[in-house]
């Protein structure tokens, strides 16, 4: 019998024997090393046993015992970047890394969830709030057991000297600040185009979907103030420690953490449902690739949760119980962005006798003053005046102009704490108890997409969409009264699919309201992700009879860009006089537009496409002052233009169109020989493209510290658009998000799934479980995640057995 490369890798790992298929586990020639520790909170002994893949299986007595342990091993692998979750979401950085924090803290806090806590709990559902106050308990049982074991307090304590706080179970929902958000960020970008230039102008940095033209509102003024959006960008920043930032935890040195022109970062994901019917195994198959940003430790977290009651495995994020993407023995389950537009920006006439006062239905109303001390390390408190107007947090106020800027958003709503409504669906074990649990899903807006075991698939787009009366949503709006949302649309006015005839079901964030779907009544979104991704996999899923896990696997990793296949289409019929660009068009003459690391054809592509031909393409179809408005045109829009150059291009358009092709190629190929040397033969994407997952404080090391915390960097293919998505900063190439979780689920043969995390699943740096996945997830390879207790047992290499401290 033909033994495949992944038979070989998976008995090389998991100490199997090759014969006919993968077998049972053989014995191993070294025991677990056991670790017992007596916990204080725990009711009866319970197993965290952690495979060699770094993968914590818990296994608990009851469901309170397990969430209990979630909490407490969360913080045993993963207590810094928790604790500095935390303490970023309720604003209280200053109070360890000092002064040069608190603007970052003020903005934060505005994002708090302020309202009613106890209907807060209640729209998660009965099992929500006993499970996060046994994970915060958890929490502190651990931070308690550092006490009295001080030698294991992970490193970045230690070098920041600060002791790491308790937490408290609301703390969990109230803070929103983490989750994604979408829109405040682009009504901003639409309007300085406006003000510059025209609405229509906008239509070249966005395209719309489903068709749709952007209408200015009445009584507003698009010229808004250059750094409105600096407080909300500080509120949904990461933490960034720098040697100046730190000065002030050991001083009184005062510094603002800033917001410089961030870099847009799209986040998206991946996933797609298989029907056994359209499946090699005879099962469904479910896969879930989500793409964030890159860090060390990784965002997400794998883990196994197992209880007579329970028993769900995959990742969630480290910060919060429960799983959102995974399988819990019965139905699988993944998600990826759906673009409902949940924010937008209100401009307010100000009162010029009181600043705090803001015109309202004809009247002056008073903005709510929510007064705080702010915790400073080597220094006195701050206090700080949060000011609410009725729509939500004010985030700028311009007094030259009588004006403030305040920001409504659905996520500030009751119920809407990014992916904790998991708690309700990871129980769920049919498609009607799953599309039932997501009736009150929030944030962040997703498609979900669902496999069972009796061969169902389905998908559940899931988000709170506010009703907009009289408006798009497309620009900020007057706060005088006359733009109000009138409620949010109801679960049953979302889409859904059960059994679809095709036999799959994928989704990449890209436009997928189905025909007919009366999008102009109920305006969900305009604002979709290019579909590129979407088109190569389904391309790939409709051209294969029957679709095996190993497919999945490949077609997570596929690097095929659309955009580059349209781009050498385009060119193929073109020529030239010019040296420079004829060596260009026959580098890139044929080429398969795989974005391999080692391509030259990519490397020239990348740096043509994200450099050259979007600001070129711009100056010749837009006005200058609208062209210098915004930043890169939309890959769609500007490649819908290029193959049909007469619907932007004035007279002679096909002729116009060459010409910015060539001149912009040309350019590319000069900037390339300039980054990588004369002979174009040796270039390669990956010489330019680098990921790296930096840890917060690898600024604030040393050399050799800094290697240790981060993890890279190293070359890598893929782009923006290709299923392996790989969103890059056009500055430097550095991979800023993209898929550092990879999960395929076998449906019903649970421990033949397989899943990898970017880099590693602990986040203490001197575990061999820190970095160890980095090469797999370079690679394309996977672990298998296991799920039943006998392969667990079988893959253990360290047992922490809890038992409940009696003392």
């Amino acid at each position: 019998m033909k033994v495949t490369k992944r038979q070989r890798l998976l008995a090389l790992m998991f100490g199997t024997s090759i014969i006919g298929t993968l077998a049972a586990p053989v014995v191993r020639a070294e025991a677990p090393v056991v670790e017992t520790i007596a916990v204080t909170g725990l009711s009866q002994p319970s197993d965290i046993l952690i495979d060699r893949w770094g993968v914590p299986h818990i296994f608990a007595a009851t469901d309170s015992d397990a969430f209990f342990v979630q909490g407490f091993n969360a913080a045993r692998d993963r207590l810094f970047q928790i604790d500095l979750w935390r303490r970023r979401g309720l604003g209280e950085l200053s109070e360890v890394f000092g002064s040069a924090y608190v603007e970052q803290d003020k903005a934060t806090r505005l994002f708090l969830y302020r309202g009613d806590m106890t209907t807060e709990w209640q729209r998660y559902g009965p099992d929500a709030k006993p499970a996060a106050t046994r994970f915060a308990a958890g929490v502190n049982a651990y931070i308690g057991w550092l006490a009295a074991h001080p030698d294991r307090m992970p490193y970045e304590f230690r070098k920041i000297g600060y002791w790491p706080a308790k937490w408290n179970a609301d703390d969990i929902v109230r803070i929103r600040s983490h989750g994604l958000t979408r829109n405040l960020t682009s009504e901003v970008a639409r309007a300085r185009v406006a003000c510059k230039s025209s609405l229509d102008a906008d239509s070249v940095r966005f395209g719309l979907q489903p068709q749709w033209k952007a209408q200015m509102p009445a009584g507003l003024d698009p010229c808004l103030p250059d750094d409105v959006l600096k407080v909300f960008t500080l509120a949904t920043q990461g933490v960034r420690v720098t040697k100046e930032s730190m000065k002030s935890a050991d001083a009184s040195t005062t510094m603002i953490a800033a917001a410089d022109n961030p870099e847009e970062v799209t986040e998206g994901s991946n996933n797609w449902v298989i029907a056994p019917s359209k499946s090699t195994t005879g099962r469904a198959i479910m896969a879930n690739d989500p793409h964030r940003a890159y860090a060390a430790p990784s965002l997400r977290y794998i883990q196994q949760i197992s209880t007579p009651t329970l028993n769900i495995i995959g990742a969630g994020e480290p910060s919060a119980p429960g799983i959102s993407i995974g399988h819990n023995g019965s139905i699988a389950y993944g998600l990826t962005i759906f673009n409902i537009d949940q924010e937008d920006l209100y401009v307010y006439e100000l009162n010029p006798a009181n600043p705090r006062e803001y015109r309202y239905k004809g009247k002056w109303e008073p903005m709510h003053v929510v007064r705080e001390q702010i915790a400073v390390r080597n220094g006195s408190p701050v206090t700080a005046d949060l000011l609410f107007t009725r729509h939500g947090p004010v985030i700028y106020t311009e007094e030259s102009r009588h004006r403030a800027f305040a920001v409504r958003t659905a996520w500030l709503s009751p119920g809407m704490s990014p992916y904790f409504d998991s708690m309700r669906y990871m129980r769920a074990k049919n498609y009607a108890q799953f599309k039932a649990s997501l009736a009150t899903w929030g944030a962040p807006t997703v498609n979900q997409v669902y496999a069972d075991t009796q061969g169902n698939i389905g998908w559940v787009p899931s988000g709170l969409a506010p009703i907009r009366p009289n408006w798009d949503g497309l620009m900020p709006v007057p706060g005088d009264g006359r733009y109000e949302w009138a409620g949010f649309w109801p679960r049953d006015a979302m889409p859904s699919v059960y059994n679809p005839a095709q036999g799959y079901f994928t989704t990449s964030n890209e436009m997928n309201l189905p025909a007919g779907y009366p999008y102009a009544e109920r305006k969900l979104g305009f604002e979709w992700t290019n579909g590129s991704r979407h088109q190569r996999i389904d391309e790939v899923l409709k051209s294969l009879p029957k679709v095996s896990i190993e497919d999945s696997e490949r077609l997570q990793n596929d690097i095929v860009s659309i955009p580059a296949r349209r781009l050498v289409a385009l060119l193929a019929p073109l020529s030239s006089d010019d040296e420079d660009t004829r060596a260009a068009l026959a580098m890139l003459k044929g080429w398969d537009a795989q974005m391999g690391a080692d391509s030259p054809q990519a490397a020239l592509e990348e740096v043509w496409l994200s450099r050259h031909l979007g600001r070129a393409f711009k100056d010749a179809v837009l006005p200058k002052n609208a062209a210098s408005s915004f930043g890169a045109p939309d890959t769609a829009v500007m490649l819908d233009t290029l193959e049909h150059p007469e619907t932007r291009f004035d007279n002679d358009a096909q002729a116009r169109r060459d010409a910015v092709l060539l001149s912009s190629l040309h350019d590319a190929y000069e900037e390339m020989r300039r980054l990588q040397g004369a002979d174009a033969s040796q270039w390669q994407w990956g010489k330019l493209q680098t990921n790296l997952n930096a840890h917060p404080l690898a600024d604030v090391v040393d050399a050799d510290m800094r290697a240790k915390l981060n993890v890279g960097p190293t070359g890598k293919g893929g782009s923006a658009y290709t299923p392996n998505q790989s969103t890059y900063r056009a500055s430097d190439f550095r991979e800023t998000n993209g898929p550092s979780f990879r999960v395929v689920v076998d449906v019903g043969n649970w421990d033949d799934s397989r899943a990898v995390n970017l880099p590693g699943e602990s986040g203490d740096p001197d575990s061999p479980h820190y970095r160890d996945l980095a090469q797999m997830w370079l690679d394309g390879q996977y672990f298998p995640l296991l799920y039943s207790r006998p392969a667990v047992e079988a893959a253990t290499e360290k047992r922490v057995h809890l038992v409940p401290d009696t003392h």
